[in-house]
């Protein structure tokens, strides 16, 4: 199969995304063609990521001079620490604003060489190689960048944009199903906050997409960035319809932070729980109908994704769990910011609620 491009056209920058397979062996020939030119690099990598990928690489780079950054992508590196150490080999080898930091790894390195990208000289050229399917799909697009703080997620950050994104679909094939589950809970997401056409064609091959079955795999990616396209170029700094993309997610990072980012639940497991309450919310304040509902938890009971908040949280968690959701960088009052679904393809924005009526649902939720 023929590799797809996807063209970002944001303010600050325009970059391809390129989806396929093999296309590592061959980085050099797409910057090339991108005119993405620079003399020096430094790799950020998730100590997670196959040797042999890395080797691709290296080899495919072989004119340039290269540097390697090697952590343990988890959350709980996802911090100023690991970004100082970062800017600090920047600074002891001289890089200028025309060298590059590469990024090979999941969501967490995406944001964490991202961000020392932003910060270094005020900005040097960075170049994305998500290596999980949660990071093509979702956080390699649109130029979120961040880390975590002890009082939440991705609480300190910046806005920059890659100089291109390669999905090489390789990568996919090292990762466990969770992994693989994780992504796809983004991928549903974009479905049922934008295109319900998109969202039948996963009821209907979401088999094959967990599979990683090609073409199945690629559509899935291609559809799910063109859906983020969308959204970042209208709106870069999530100023309005940007803040559809966060559907679930203030229910979702609250449930990570509230499990210490354990390994007990995952980003994409969170996200799957947080659409799932974000639904029931909706429904319990009248915005969706029953029927739609209906449909959204149909399709997650079939593909047996997680499903049951009560298999991670217990009532004593509610308190912990409001705690985050008050801090959410989403929020501009006391309340808290929801984004509730009116129904699949279509959202409403900007819903505030007071944390009294939150915490009553989510009292509710956490006893069924």
């Amino acid at each position: 199969m023929k590799p797809i491009k996807l063209t970002i056209k944001t303010n600050s920058e325009i970059y391809p995304i390129i989806i396929g397979s093999n296309l590592i062996k061959e980085l050099h020939k797409y910057l090339n063609k991108n005119f993405i030119n620079f003399d020096q690099c430094i790799l950020i990598i998730d100590k997670k990521v196959p040797n042999i990928m890395i080797s691709k690489i290296t080899k495919s780079l072989e004119k340039k001079k290269i540097f390697k950054f090697f952590f343990n992508a988890n959350e709980k590196n996802k911090n100023q620490k690991t970004v100082n150490k970062i800017l600090q080999l920047l600074l002891n080898k001289n890089f200028s604003r025309k060298d590059c930091i590469i990024s090979i790894g999941g969501g967490i390195t995406g944001d964490v060489g991202g961000f020392a990208a932003s910060l270094y000289k005020r900005g040097l050229q960075f170049i994305n190689l998500p290596t999980t399917l949660l990071s093509q799909v979702d956080s390699s697009v649109g130029g979120k960048t961040g880390i975590n703080t002890k009082e939440g997620k991705n609480l300190i950050g910046s806005f920059y944009q890659p100089k291109i994104v390669i999905s090489d679909t390789d990568f996919l094939k090292s990762l466990p199903r969770r992994e693989i589950i994780c992504g796809y809970g983004e991928i549903f997401k974009h479905a049922i906050i934008l295109n319900k056409s998109f969202y039948k064609y996963l009821d209907n091959n979401a088999s094959k997409i967990l599979d990683l079955k090609s073409p199945f795999i690629e559509k899935a990616i291609f559809e799910s960035c063109k859906i983020k396209k969308k959204i970042v170029e209208n709106d870069e700094k999530e100023k309005g319809i940007r803040k559809t993309l966060n559907f679930g997610h203030t229910f979702a990072h609250a449930y990570e932070a509230a499990l210490g980012y354990s390994k007990k639940l995952n980003h994409g497991e969170a996200v799957i729980l947080g659409i799932i309450t974000a639904t029931n919310f909706s429904l319990d304040t009248k915005f969706i109908q029953k029927r739609e509902s209906k449909l959204i938890m149909a399709h997650i009971r079939k593909m047996n994704l997680p499903s049951n908040i009560n298999s991670y949280f217990s009532s004593k968690n509610l308190n912990s769990i409001l705690s985050f959701m008050v801090k959410d960088k989403k929020n501009t009052s006391k309340k808290i910011n929801l984004i509730l679904l009116k129904k699949i393809g279509s959202t409403i924005i900007n819903n505030q609620y007071s944390i009294l009526k939150i915490k009553k649902f989510l009292k509710k939720e956490l006893s069924n």
